[in-house]
């Protein structure tokens, strides 16, 4: 049966989320992870691809990525960033083979209704499996970038911007948008759409950016 193709939209960010083959352990330690958001840095920049929020868990990560005009780039950096922690793990354990599922799964999400929302659905990931009591407990998302915890190397997304006009203001706003958890209905919206490789946004953007007004579809 042919793979469904892939929507990707220019100047759209997507919610990205790849898993470990056969649900495997991809970083093995904290130095994997390290070097898993090192190669992130680097890639974005080479590729034009802004990095909006990331949350990495043992055997998978969630990325919400923004590609420029070229929007391949997004699979180059998935492929890239996937081949380099093979190769390192390969060569530290001794092992061949893939360490990753070869298809990502990922979402264009609207920008005005939605982006915020899949950007808290990302950093409260740690907590809603019951890892940590609070996002900022956790170590390896953006949410302590975001708070101004870590340097800063991820990029704020327009509706992070769009709550204040000092970033004092916006943190405060964020992160109490944050403590009132994300709703159920939401919830299911996100995931269901990751899931499907559908749009994540209101009807009328889904119906109007779907097939019929897709930028460009992707086979992989």
């Amino acid at each position: 049966m042919p793979r469904m193709a892939r929507v990707v939209l220019t100047h759209m960010p997507n919610h990205v989320v790849q898993r470990g083959h056969n649900r495997q352990a991809v970083f093995a330690g904290v130095e994997d992870r390290e070097r898993y958001l090192e190669g992130l840095r680097e890639l974005r920049s080479a590729l034009d691809i802004r990095v909006y929020a990331y949350y990495l868990m043992t055997n998978h990560v969630h990325l919400l990525l923004g590609p420029g005009e070229e929007v391949a780039a997004l699979g180059r950096l998935m492929n890239a960033l996937a081949a380099r922690a093979t190769r390192y793990r390969n060569r530290l354990e001794g092992r061949s083979g893939t360490l990753w599922e070869g298809r990502y799964k990922s979402s264009p999400v609207q920008t005005e209704t939605y982006l915020l929302a899949c950007t808290r659905y990302i950093e409260l990931n740690p907590v809603r499996v019951r890892m940590v009591p609070a996002a900022g407990d956790y170590a390896w998302s953006s949410f302590g970038q975001r708070m101004g915890e870590e340097e800063q190397w991820i990029d704020l997304d327009p509706a992070y911007l769009d709550l204040a006009h000092r970033e004092t203001d916006r943190r405060a706003r964020y992160a109490r948008f944050v403590e009132l958890g994300v709703p159920e209905q939401e919830l299911t919206l996100v995931r269901e759409a990751l899931q499907r490789g559908q749009l994540t946004g209101n009807q009328r953007f889904v119906d109007e950016r779907g097939r019929g007004g897709a930028d460009h579809w992707l086979p992989h």
